[in-house]
């Protein structure tokens, strides 16, 4: 795997750790989120910026909360990652093998 392809793949599962642990204990701060996460503060206050800007945490006083429509977020970003995992399979069912003899 591309080394670039992996970077973002572990972002995005980092990304979906932080959620996971907001959905489950928030309100949550960034110190209380490395904590329970094992992701470095740095990386955590990263995350939470994202996911402020994609619409499924909501930021508090008391720290970040799940926006009230994650459910239905979450539910079209699953459709999303099932519809590019059936083209990405289509793709290479459909790769062209080269003969290098």
């Amino acid at each position: 795997m591309d080394e670039r392809l992996r970077n973002q793949v572990e972002k995005e599962r980092r990304d979906l750790t932080i959620l996971q642990a907001v959905i489950a204990d928030g309100p949550l701060g960034i110190v209380k989120l490395s904590d329970r996460t094992d992701v470095p503060e740095h990386k955590v206050r990263y995350s939470l910026r994202m996911l402020e800007n994609d619409g499924f945490v909501e930021p508090t006083p008391e720290g970040a909360v799940p926006a009230d429509d994650v459910t239905e977020r979450l539910e079209r970003v699953n459709e999303g990652i099932e519809e590019l995992t059936a083209r990405l399979e289509r793709v290479r069912d459909d790769e062209v093998v080269v003969d290098e003899s």
